[in-house]
């Protein structure tokens, strides 16, 4: 069912989207396999709108068993030009308090078992990736923030671990001394896949602990993350809900044309099986 122009990704403690109106739950079959759930189409604020929990209903998914591709390529084939997506991180400095929302336009990999590209295999594409988050829809959902007066941190450098582990002290000192801001393990395969699908990505970081380097608080473990993604999860809704209504009816980003030279394998070398694999991908530049 094509349409749903906006997708969202719900992390750890979103697993549902309130008032969601002709709301039906679709299976999509990709070539990369399952995605994490059925995906649930609907319209949210008189938008269409196509929702992904990133764990799975009920979060059975670890971080490493997230089928990143087959959720991506699930939500393009949905008509998906542009993704919020909501993850739990956090704060490796000081002045980001937990509770705070961060807007990262940067991400850092740390990753080890993650395939985060649709192509290979007879293809070979390389896309710019320097600039990881969309800047017009970050600078959308950073106004909204304004306008609603929710506290907001804009920009920084997310750093993505493999999971499921919480970082050690050494690890999440070393962090630190590296400059990077947040530390979360979902959302650096979701934006390089987006970018290679030619979708606008967004994170909205809701930071939930200090990690564990911090020596006037305590570590971190689940019980806090739940606890204070309760707390943040309700101005994450609202922050989606009043974004997506100033979402332009054109895009006029780089992201809608980030393959237009990205695709270096000769056409006449690329096979019609691949081609048609990747249609919904690859469809504006090759067809079989």
């Amino acid at each position: 069912m094509p349409g749903a122009r906006c997708g969202i990704i719900g992390g750890t403690g979103i697993d549902e989207i309130e008032g969601l109106t002709n709301r039906e739950e679709i299976e999509v079959a990709t070539p990369f396999g399952a995605p994490s759930s059925h995906v649930i189409v609907g319209k949210l604020m008189g938008v269409n709108v196509a929702f992904l929990p990133r764990h799975g209903e009920g979060h059975l998914l670890l971080p490493s068993e997230i089928n990143f591709r087959a959720n991506i390529f699930a939500l393009k084939k949905l008509g998906v030009e542009l993704i919020l997506s909501v993850s739990a991180v956090g704060s490796l400095k000081e002045d980001i308090i937990p509770l705070n929302i961060v807007l990262p336009d940067q991400f850092f990999d740390r990753t080890k078992n993650r395939v985060s590209t649709f192509f290979g295999n007879g293809i070979v594409v390389h896309v710019n990736f320097a600039d990881p988050i969309c800047p017009s829809l970050r600078n959308i959902v950073y106004n909204v923030c304004r306008e609603l007066e929710i506290e907001v941190v804009n920009g920084g450098t997310y750093i993505c671990i493999e999971g499921p582990h919480f970082s050690s002290r050494a690890e999440s000192k070393f962090y630190r001394k590296f400059g990077f801001d947040i530390i979360g393990m979902t959302n650096l395969p979701e934006a390089k896949l987006a970018r290679e699908a030619e979708i606008c990505y967004c994170t909205i970081a809701l930071v939930t602990d200090y990690d564990c380097w911090h020596e006037d608080y305590t570590e971190v473990d689940i019980d806090m993350v739940f606890e204070n993604l309760k707390r943040n999860s309700e101005n994450a809704k609202i922050i989606i809900k009043n974004s997506i209504l100033k979402i332009p009816e054109q895009r006029d980003c780089t992201c809608r044309k980030a393959l237009e030279n990205a695709i270096i394998t000769r056409d006449d070398l690329i096979t019609d099986s691949v081609k048609k694999k990747l249609q919904p991908i690859i469809g504006n530049y090759l067809k079989p």
